[in-house]
């Protein structure tokens, strides 16, 4: 648990006299932040409040799949293909994620949580199943859009030496946000509305808009650009530039986001259900699995980050992404209790081996297509994931058990890591050499 300000501990670095001065604060469970400046430790702080309420929207539709199938009617068939078609809005985040690149990134993380707020929302009124799947589409087309900016921001400014670690704890504490969506899910029964009144807490982002107009930076690296006449200018730039200058890298990052979501994607949407179903588990039981179990879980993030800097992403990116699709395998098949430390086991590996495509994302490609380039690979992820999901619901019609159709997925998911090995080195390197803003680009 993250501590109260007045127990945080700073721990001051020596650095020339010219330099800004910066310290490494203590989060408690999540261990301490990389040395940061002081605008920095904003820029993080910023990211990481926008990654928590993405991650609590995310985690209601999955924890609270039971009741809002019953809720609103939907038929045993139908879920997986409601699933797909609700993750189709992380593609419409191609939309608008160019506009970052253009206009700013600043300006674009506000826009976007004033958007994913209203439409979250919004999802707790719908009076049936298509305007719910309506406004989840749309809540997650901004909330697609927030993570890729708010990813780029902080990759942008943060050192080099520090990114892994900087972006493996920005997933670490956005992941509490699932934290948080177990534990209000704990008290659905007695929550006025049940699962609505989940969707309304989503309102409270609204409350911090006013402060982040007043201290969120606008990208350094961004500004640079803007001001040497080396940014784009047409908002279909970015786009043109993204397809055409690293064709090869671009292949392969989006081979390993689609086929990691299409085998992957299933297995964690359905778990909460299948807990309840196939081992009688309770919702309060489901809580707190995810709210302990997934404390220790979401350490894969931090320790991806640090020994993706130490030693390499590409070898650890590889390993994570191995072990995770083996795990889910065992989570479905584990008989009893025995489900309890495969599944925070599996969550870890996943968490990690998402954490450094994070980390790749963001440092694969130039400013000026930064952020477009993230939110491509989330739509690869959300296509490969969608075709998962339906592929789900084919095959449950087959074998009339989402377990056996879960792990039968898994064939592509491990797929992925034989592409990822093939990834260049990027850790501890500047954003600038890694993807050069020239025309003579390597080959990868």
């Amino acid at each position: 648990m993250i501590e109260p300000a007045s127990a945080i501990r700073t721990e001051p670095e020596i650095a020339a006299p010219d330099a800004p001065a910066r310290h490494s604060v203590h989060l408690g469970l999540f261990g301490r932040t990389p040395p940061f400046t002081s605008r920095q430790r904003r820029v993080f702080t910023i990211a990481t409040t926008a990654g928590f309420f993405d991650q609590y929207d995310r985690a209601l539709l999955s924890i609270a799949l039971k009741q809002i199938q019953a809720g609103l009617k939907i038929a045993e068939s139908q879920i997986g293909t409601m699933l797909a078609v609700i993750r189709i809005g992380y593609i419409l985040s191609l939309l608008l994620t160019p506009l970052a690149d253009v206009f700013g990134r600043r300006r674009l993380l506000l826009y976007t949580v004033v958007g994913y707020t209203i439409f979250t929302g919004l999802s707790a009124i719908a009076p049936g199943e298509k305007t719910f799947v309506l406004y989840q589409i749309l809540a997650r087309a901004f909330a697609g859009a927030e993570a890729a900016v708010a990813l780029v921001i902080l990759a942008e400014e943060v050192d080099a030496a520090h990114r892994g670690w900087a972006i493996g704890l920005l997933g670490g504490i956005s992941s509490a946000g699932y934290g948080l969506a177990a534990i209000v899910f704990a008290f659905i029964n007695v929550m006025p509305y049940g699962w609505r009144g989940l969707y309304a807490i989503a309102l409270v982002p609204l409350a911090l808009l006013i402060p982040l107009r007043r201290v969120l930076p606008e990208s350094a690296r961004f500004e640079k650009e803007q001001s040497e006449g080396t940014g784009s200018v047409k908002v279909w730039e970015p786009l043109v530039q993204l397809y055409s200058a690293y064709p090869k890298r671009l292949l392969m990052m989006l081979s390993v986001m689609f086929l990691a979501s299409m085998g992957g994607n299933a297995a964690g949407f359905l778990f909460p259900k299948f807990l309840q179903e196939a081992h009688g588990w309770t919702p309060g039981n489901v809580s707190s699995l995810f709210l302990f179990g997934g404390a220790l879980s979401v350490m894969g993030s931090i320790v991806a980050g640090r020994l993706s800097d130490r030693l390499g992403r590409r070898v650890m990116g590889t390993t994570f992404l191995f072990v995770a699709p083996l795990l889910t395998i065992w989570m479905y098949t584990a008989p009893g209790f025995t489900i309890v430390p495969v599944w925070i086991l599996e969550v870890f590996f996943d968490i990690a081996a998402g954490t450094i495509m994070s980390a790749y994302s963001a440092e694969m490609f130039p400013t000026s297509y930064r952020s477009t380039a993230g939110s491509a690979l989330a739509v690869a992820g959300t296509t490969g994931g969608a075709i998962g999901l339906f592929l789900e619901g084919v095959l449950f019609n087959f074998t009339g058990s989402h377990a056996r159709s879960v792990c039968y997925l898994t064939v592509f998911w491990l797929i992925a890591p034989a592409i990822m090995w093939f990834f260049p080195e990027t850790s501890g390197r500047e954003l600038e050499e890694i993807s050069p803003e020239t025309g003579h680009h390597a080959a990868l």
